[in-house]
């Protein structure tokens, strides 16, 4: 029987009693229609999953027990950023959903000279706290008790300067130098990098090269912003993680 999962951001521990935040309680009791007794499983990001039971369950409020603490080992030994051009609305969920149950380990989201989403500040905010809850929520649903970070929107020069100098820094290209069966092991890790949904323009092109990102060819197709990302994650992951 599938358990249902659910995230608090609280340090738990094994016996404390914990009154859920309202959103947790809400989807426990009002949409999983869990009532006093039933076991489910709080996970905060450190790792581990907490088997719990609720013990109270109000008209607006529930209490669970902690039961246990459970360390989980189904993290990827790869870490992979994801550097994602800002892509529209539903596009942009898909990408977060698919890319955090495939196991990267962070995302940032950037603006290029394509990008057709323009943020202000306080709408910026908005989407970073959008982004979170559905990373969120694709742990839940894929097992995963570390959630990936999601930063909030900057520029791609900006972002693409401060990976890790260390990583292997990728970007689609069907005339790329690498083909999977060509990359390297990347014990600092593997940054992809993939265009809004009007691609990288040429200085965009530059400004990746010029911060070490190479070209990666994967097919002969040219692949939408919300396919693109997920297949070289895919690919990425079964050539030096832990798919296939």
């Amino acid at each position: 029987m599938r358990v249902t999962r659910c995230h608090v951001a609280h340090p738990l521990a094994l016996g404390q009693i914990l009154s859920l935040p309202e959103e947790a309680a809400n989807h426990l009791v009002r949409v999983m229609r869990l009532r006093e007794g039933d076991g489910c499983v709080l996970f905060n990001g450190d790792g581990h999953d907490y088997p719990a039971t609720l013990v109270v369950v109000g008209k607006r409020d529930a209490q669970v027990r902690i039961d246990a603490a459970l360390a989980l080992d189904n993290e990827s030994p790869l870490h992979i950023t994801l550097l994602q051009g800002i892509a529209r609305g539903e596009k942009m969920d898909l990408i977060l959903q698919k890319a955090t149950e495939l196991g990267v380990a962070a995302i940032v989201p950037v603006n290029a000279e394509r990008t057709e989403v323009k943020l202000d500040a306080a709408r910026a905010e908005k989407r970073l706290a959008h982004w979170n809850n559905v990373v969120v929520s694709a742990c839940g649903q894929s097992g995963r008790a570390r959630v990936p970070a999601v930063a909030a929107p900057q520029s791609l020069l900006e972002a693409a300067r401060s990976m890790p100098a260390d990583a292997l820094k990728l970007t689609l290209d069907p005339l790329g130098a690498h083909r999977l069966s060509t990359l390297p092991a990347a014990p600092g890790g593997v940054v992809i990098a993939i265009g809004p949904e009007g691609g990288w323009s040429p200085r965009d092109r530059q400004a990746l090269a010029e911060a070490g990102f190479q070209g990666l060819q994967l097919g002969p197709r040219i692949l939408r912003t919300e396919t693109a990302g997920l297949a070289a994650i895919a690919a990425v992951q079964a050539r030096l993680g832990d798919l296939g």
